[in-house]
């Protein structure tokens, strides 16, 4: 998943960036909230994680402006405030979930995992088609029970596709989704990881179907 984190404190911030990079998630960091919030006019991601208070801007006025502007990304809240009417204040102005600070790195991983199913429509980390298994939580693949050897780069890619299932992808949305604004990868690049996915995954009902100045398309064959 691209993800924003938005939190001025530098050792919680490093720890938390190291431990979603860890679990293959590409994820850029500002810590002023006026710079979050500009930020958040121009790009897209698919969670923010945001700190309350932030010099700038506090976490509360990003998220009013966010909801204000029709922006429906997730978000969760992450604050050392523990009041119910703190909480009440955050949910209220648009939070999809809440952490209080300090927290369970586990349960902030799974926090996040259960926020992308949510916007995706999924019910559970498991996402099966005949022979082919992918676990969201585990971030592996088999096919037929066999570990389908992907790259943490493939599994990223595979998470991608499966969340917009039947949803035409330009190579410029993948590789948004794909890297961060420190990376610089080329289109030629997301072409290729899409190669090597595919021929991991051949003889599957998962399909990747290529539109030529289009983008790319996973879609269930039949399996019957």
């Amino acid at each position: 998943m691209r993800m924003l984190l938005v939190e001025d404190n530098d050792d919680l911030a490093e720890t938390i960036l190291d431990r979603l990079r860890a679990e293959g998630h590409s994820v850029d960091r500002e810590i002023d909230g006026n710079i979050a919030n500009e930020l958040l006019r121009h790009a897209c991601f698919d969670i923010v994680l945001l700190d309350v208070n932030l010099p700038g801007r506090s976490g509360y006025e990003v998220l009013r402006s966010l909801r204000a502007r029709g922006d429906t990304t997730p978000v969760l809240i992450l604050t050392a405030r523990s009041q119910i009417d703190d909480r009440v204040i955050g949910l209220d102005a648009g939070a999809d979930d809440y952490m209080v600070k300090p927290f369970d790195f586990r349960e902030l991983t799974a926090r996040c995992r259960v926020l992308a199913r949510r916007r995706s429509g999924a019910a559970s980390n498991i996402f099966s088609a005949g022979g082919f298994v992918f676990d969201r939580g585990a971030k592996r693949a088999t096919i037929d029970g066999e570990d389908a050897q992907l790259r943490a780069r493939e599994i990223q890619l595979l998470e991608i596709l499966i969340d917009n299932l039947g949803r035409m992808l330009t190579k410029e949305e993948v590789a948004d989704k794909l890297y961060t604004f420190d990376e610089s990868p080329s289109l030629n690049a997301v072409e290729q990881l899409v190669t090597r996915l595919r021929k991991k995954i051949d003889g599957t009902p998962l399909t990747i179907k290529t539109a030529r100045g289009l983008g790319y398309m996973a879609y269930v064959t039949d399996e019957n």
